[in-house]
């Protein structure tokens, strides 16, 4: 539901609008305006701005902006108003008052309280939610709902919602596209994720080295990036994090120039990602990778893998190569120092080298116990690296999972950016 600001006028006061207009243009463009429709007219033709037109003064057109306020869809009016010499035909104020006055929008009556609504308005943070509305297994409009009780009294909240067609990394940066227009006028904005670890991850991906805070409003099956970073997963917590406007800067990494907020695998953590289908996390939830892995473990096999890291050539008999710049303690694989740092600049590598399948089950026990204990736990069968860039080749080549996605590549290059993402995060974690 776009956010929208209503402009009326009465005929001696249009040339007034028009000029406010042309003033605060910037700030309005950021809204979708709607005005009765010689209002509108003067205001496109003169100011280059986009208006919807409504029905005329005469023809009831503040009584079709009435019905928006009651919608729910318009945000503010400014109703320039002649109060010594209206004409029987021009619109009654009398009725968007008392529309105003029962949903509590505010509304402008003259010049000088308009410049001051739009003023306040101004200083407010303009924040781009993109929401998945098919994400997860609750009611998308019971949470859409709850989010914007939440966030719209702090921020002006624009709502963009996924669609099957259209690439949220592409929403992402239109978004950023127009904050950053912001910036040039010393005003601000911030994104906010909200779905599954796809959608986010490739919305954080987008404002990677952009400086723009991201929002995380976690609705998926596992919330692995808001788990590894201590974020809130739950819908309330996560919007009152993003309210309060705490940031934290932590670490991402490139891979094959592909952005990546969490981590990359081949071999077993890519095969358990591809056997993870969309119906079983339908049917099983988190127990859908739980499934997936116990099913992966006993049909992985092992491959040759080449590793370059600074100046070294390393080579190992493996199952598994993972990558990680942010894990959460599930994502077992990525455990071989027992604790994934998000913001220490580099990029943790675990590579198992056991050749039977005895010493694969207690290699995942001794991950496992890592991960509970968050400290590395010694294995003669486990290779763990800290690097800020390596390159990892496959002989022969095998499937490669970033983020979640399944790709093709080989070989493979990753490169650590310190600081390279701004998230909302509760003070705990600051």
């Amino acid at each position: 539901m776009p956010i929208c600001v209503a402009l009326i006028a009465h005929d001696t006061k249009k040339d007034d609008l028009v000029a406010l207009a042309k003033k605060y243009r910037s700030l309005l463009s950021r809204y979708h305006l709607i005005a009765t429709k010689g209002t509108g007219r003067q205001i496109e033709n003169l100011t280059g701005l986009t208006v919807e037109q409504l029905a005329s003064g005469s023809q009831g057109g503040e009584l079709q902006i009435a019905a928006r306020i009651i919608s729910g869809e318009v945000t503010g009016v400014i109703f320039l108003m002649d109060s010594l010499t209206p004409k029987p035909h021009e619109p009654d104020y009398q009725a968007l008052l008392r529309v105003c006055n029962l949903y509590d929008v505010p509304i402008a009556t003259n010049v000088a309280t308009a410049e001051l609504c739009i003023q306040c308005v101004a200083k407010q943070r303009e924040a781009y939610l993109i929401f998945n509305p098919v994400a997860g297994q609750g009611n998308p409009d019971r949470d859409l709902a709850l989010i914007r009780q939440i966030l719209e009294p702090q921020v002006n909240l624009h709502t963009i919602f996924t669609q099957p067609d259209i690439d949220p990394v592409e929403q992402a940066k239109e978004a950023i596209s127009t904050i950053l227009a912001l910036q040039d006028e010393d005003a601000s904005g911030c994104i906010i994720a909200s779905g599954g670890d796809g959608t986010v991850s490739a919305i954080a991906g987008a404002t990677l080295e952009t400086g723009i805070p991201l929002g995380v409003i976690p609705r998926g099956t596992a919330n692995a990036f808001a788990v590894a970073l201590g974020l809130p997963t739950n819908l309330k917590r996560a919007c009152e994090t993003i309210a309060a406007g705490n940031t934290r800067m932590v670490d991402a990494a490139y891979c094959n120039n592909i952005p990546m907020v969490l981590l990359a695998g081949v071999g077993f953590e890519a095969g358990m990602v591809n056997n993870a289908s969309r119906e079983l996390k339908n049917r099983l939830g988190n127990l859908a990778y739980i499934f997936s892995a116990a099913q992966q473990f006993f049909t992985q096999e092992n491959f040759n893998a080449t590793i370059e890291l600074d100046g070294q050539v390393l080579e190992f008999k493996t199952g598994a190569v993972t990558v990680a710049n942010a894990a959460p303690p599930t994502s077992v694989s990525a455990q071989g120092f027992g604790n994934v740092i998000p913001d220490d600049g580099l990029l943790e590598v675990t590579i198992p080298v056991s050749n039977t399948l005895l010493q694969d089950i207690n290699l995942s026990a001794t991950l496992l116990a890592s991960a509970l204990i968050k400290s590395q736990v010694e294995d003669k069968n486990l290779i763990c690296l800290r690097t800020n860039r390596l390159k990892v080749t496959t002989d022969p080549p095998q499937i490669l999972v970033v983020d979640g996605e399944i790709l093709e590549a080989n070989p493979i290059e990753f490169t650590c950016i310190p600081k390279g993402l701004t998230v909302f995060a509760p003070l705990s974690t600051l």
